[in-house]
């Protein structure tokens, strides 16, 4: 990798601005998303940050899991400039490696167009969508 970056699970170190920024603003999910929603969201979440070696933020993901059951990986981006050098993969493994969620029995997500991204971790379709339901409250 060029540039040296770690993940952290410090919810301390997790740049706010940067990331209420980059969902709201960049991102096709989650355009317009208030910055009070992001802080929500991160805060009822096992969040994962990507920082490279100054300490500043370069990417970010988060899960929603009850730590037996199922989780759900969300809002997972790594900045324009740190893409391609293998952050999203360091990220990804990371997340895929914490105990907590290598206990639960299934981890879901959603994907417009990084499909093939998450089948090198073992992601694929539904199995068998038709027992799949879903409500849409917004």
């Amino acid at each position: 990798m060029e540039n040296k970056c770690y993940i952290s699970t410090d919810v301390s170190k997790m740049n706010v601005e940067f990331i209420h920024k980059y969902l709201s603003e960049t991102s096709y999910w989650a355009q317009g998303r208030s910055k009070d929603l992001v802080e929500k969201s991160i805060e009822n979440s096992l969040c994962f940050g990507a920082f490279n070696a100054n300490d500043n933020q370069v990417g970010f993901a988060r899960v929603a899991t009850d730590y037996v059951v199922f989780a759900w990986l969300m809002d997972v981006f790594i900045v324009q400039d740190f893409k391609g050098k293998g952050i999203g993969q360091l990220l990804l493994q990371a997340i895929m490696d914490h105990p907590d969620v290598k206990k639960v029995n299934g981890i879901g997500l959603r994907t417009n167009d990084a499909q093939e991204f998450y089948r090198k971790f073992g992601f694929d379709m539904v199995p068998d969508p038709t027992t799949w339901m879903f409500k849409k409250n917004m």
